[in-house]
């Protein structure tokens, strides 16, 4: 067959299928060039979830009449002239590739104007112009895209349902008032408002709007300059974590990106104070010289690719964890909702104690049996603001704030005092589980067994940690029976086994014995340990020595540490929570479990009814 250039709406169409795969990209495309004309706000009316029609209205800068037509030639734009300006990309859109994508799977009038003279109206289909005309003058461009996908139903057919493409919508415009909160954004679905920003610049006030004030009260805030790059961050307290990794949103340049590099970095620092399988709440603004950032690695520029990708990975884990560590992440129990008085409680277990000790607490051989430290000198708790039976406003937001409500409270200060937990003083013991203490600032709940593996895990992250590369002979070899493929594996990455001290010698057939192991394995669990090495290999190809210590001192801590059930004298109670007061983060386990749950004095006035 002879080779022939294909018709410009045929290259259209194809290319649409990259550019425009639901109504959701079509409004991203259109809103980027309404960012990159200067407007400060931009109003996206749809119907139907955009497939039976999408109206975007802006007040940016126009298109004067001669470029109109131009505009909707594939490969036209007006934001990049040379190869040079390919690595200094300032703009949200530059291909020139969307608005003849979209008209050509669509019906399209665009109406503009500069606002010095009359404006200029263009109505397509199918990418074909089919009217041209003049407007009124307002400044701005207005744009309606109606039955999208008319022309191409193989397409419309894999669209869902319409929530499903409004949740789409929804979504885009979230993210562009998250990456853009100067700019006023206005959201309607069938003439009903769904979304409304204020301009104001304050993206605390958009986490409001989207993820409801209850949440934005849960975020830190920080910030940090270095000589490539300014770091804003906006994170979540632990105790607010989703199931999945999309709420983590990362805008570079103003433009929102996805990247399981820098969303790693996050993971790191939220690392231990989320339980398994739960993700933080983030949002990371980057603003770079553009030379050192590649946005033209994907059609939909949603993936990029930096040059100082390290640098950056450090300095977003860096200033997350910071940013955590210097807040007080003890969770506030909320009053719950009123409920029917049971005829017959459940049989509980408490035992209670005085509040001050009597004599200078000695605890038991068996409770620090690794932890050989003496408690630091107890400090004063610093008072905090008493409420009265007349008070009106709570200590803190409670969780049942109407959703909608738009904050203009700043996140709170730093912490100031040496330790950021409070000296606690037990009162008694739940279930010979949970250790019941108060202070001035109200009454808390210890889980005494995170508590104790918290302290431990510190500890023996540190030991591991600092213990040299030597190794510790074996009397008794240790024996290991691979399946076929694991042996395949050892053979494989035997170098890399053997450069962290692992020496497996062949027995015959798949089975290997390891006549040593480095010092830093936990006693009791070399073996363990070996298998986890291997396992690792086999699923990256790879090493991780900072990985496996890290797993070792969680897996000493969890099994070293008090039960559930095991009921402690007050000795043993005061010295753990000294000694959880000084850890350097005292607030949940190792595997992201909270430690400390705190009842304020209102929240218990509430629940008694002394307050309403």
């Amino acid at each position: 067959m002879a080779i022939q250039l294909m018709p410009d709406v045929l290259a259209n169409k194809i290319a649409a299928g990259e550019v425009v795969e639901r109504p959701a990209s079509v409004v991203k495309e259109l809103v980027e060039n309404s960012i990159d004309a200067g407007s400060t706000v931009i109003k996206v009316a749809i119907k139907e979830a955009g497939l039976t029609e999408i109206c975007i209205v802006d007040n940016g800068a126009g298109m004067e009449a001669d470029d109109v037509e131009r505009a909707f030639f594939r490969h036209a734009t007006s934001k990049i002239r040379n190869e040079n300006d390919l690595f200094h990309v300032r703009t949200l859109g530059f291909r020139g590739e969307a608005l003849a994508s979209i008209a050509a799977v669509s019906q399209l009038e665009i109406k503009t104007s500069t606002g010095e003279d009359a404006g200029v109206k263009l109505a397509l289909e199918g990418g074909i112009i089919k009217e041209r005309g003049k407007c009124d003058a307002r400044k701005g461009t207005e744009i309606t895209v109606r039955h999208l996908f008319f022309n191409t139903p193989a397409r419309l057919k894999y669209m869902k349902t319409i929530h499903t493409e409004l949740g789409h919508v929804s979504e885009v415009i979230n993210r562009m008032a998250l990456a853009h909160p100067e700019i006023r954004f206005e959201l309607t679905h069938n003439d009903k408002p769904l979304f409304q920003s204020t301009g104001r610049g304050d993206m605390l006030q958009i986490v409001a709007q989207i993820y409801g004030n209850s949440v934005a009260k849960k975020m830190v805030n920080a910030s940090h300059e270095t000589l490539d790059y300014q770091l804003e961050v906006l994170a979540a307290k632990p105790e607010i974590n989703r199931a999945s990794r999309q709420y983590v949103s990362f805008i570079v340049n103003g433009r929102y990106i996805r990247n399981p590099i820098l969303a790693k970095a996050v993971m790191q620092a939220y690392h231990t104070l989320l339980p398994i399988g739960r993700f933080p709440l983030a949002v990371i603004s980057i603003k770079m010289d553009p030379i050192l950032v590649d946005v033209n690695v994907h059609p939909a520029k949603l993936e990029v690719r930096f040059s100082k990708e390290k640098e950056l990975f450090d300095a977003v884990e860096q200033l997350v964890s910071k940013a955590l560590r210097q807040q007080r992440l003890i969770p506030e129990a909320a009053a719950p909702k009123p409920k029917k008085v049971q005829e017959k409680s459940e049989q509980q277990s408490f035992t209670f104690f005085e509040t001050k000790p009597t004599r200078e607490p000695q605890p038991e051989k068996w409770f620090f049996d690794e932890v050989k430290e003496t408690a630091p000198p107890i400090m004063e708790a610093q008072p905090s603001q008493q409420q009265d039976d007349t008070s009106s406003e709570p200590a803190y937001m409670p969780e049942t704030v109407a959703e909608d409500r738009i904050i203009e409270e700043t996140v709170e200060p730093e912490l100031e005092p040496a330790y950021a937990v409070p000296v606690m003083y037990p009162i008694g013991q739940h279930h010979g589980t949970y250790i019941l203490a108060e202070n001035e600032e109200g009454l808390f709940l210890v889980d005494q067994h995170a508590a104790q593996e918290r302290i431990k895990y510190e500890y023996f992250r540190d030991k591991i940690g600092d213990v040299e590369k030597e190794l510790q002979e074996l009397l008794i070899p240790l024996t290991f029976d691979f399946t076929k493929q694991e042996a395949l594996i050892v053979e494989q990455y035997q170098t890399e086994l053997e450069a962290v001290g692992l020496f497996f010698e062949s027995f015959g057939g798949s089975t290997y014995i390891v006549r040593s192991h480095p010092q830093w394995f936990p006693q009791g669990f070399e073996e363990e340990v070996i298998r986890e090495i291997v396992e690792q290999v086999m699923q990256e190809s790879k090493v991780d020595i900072h990985k496996l210590r890290e797993e070792a001192a969680i897996m000493m801590s969890c099994k070293r540490s008090i039960k559930a059930n095991h009921h402690l004298n007050y000795d043993d109670m005061f010295h753990l929570l000294e000694e959880l007061r000084t850890s350097q983060d005292p607030f949940t386990c190792p595997h992201g479990r909270p430690i400390i749950i705190r009842f304020t004095s209102y929240e218990l006035e509430k629940l008694f009814k002394r307050v309403q």
